[in-house]
């Protein structure tokens, strides 16, 4: 799994942290995923096509995700934090 691009929320956005694009295994590639702040922690929700959701995803799955996206915004934020020194 790998994270091909992520975009932070704007710091008023509700619960959502940022969206993301990821490729997994096989070449399959999902965009605009959202990462938010649950009340259990960090949740993934892919976007809504007609009214309902485009993907879901196992608890293992939704956690692998999270992570990844997790782990690059912290690569972001370190890089930022370097740049400004």
């Amino acid at each position: 799994m790998r994270v091909i691009a992520i975009r932070p929320e704007p710091s008023g956005a509700k619960n959502t942290i940022a969206r993301f694009d990821v490729e997994l295994s096989g070449g399959i590639r999902l965009f605009n995923l959202k990462l938010s702040n649950g009340g259990n922690g960090l949740r993934v929700f892919a976007p809504s096509a007609f009214g309902t959701a485009a993907a879901t995803f196992t608890h293992p799955v939704a956690a692998a995700l999270a992570e990844a996206a997790n782990k690059k915004l912290g690569e972001i934020a370190h890089n930022a934090a370097r740049a400004a020194e």
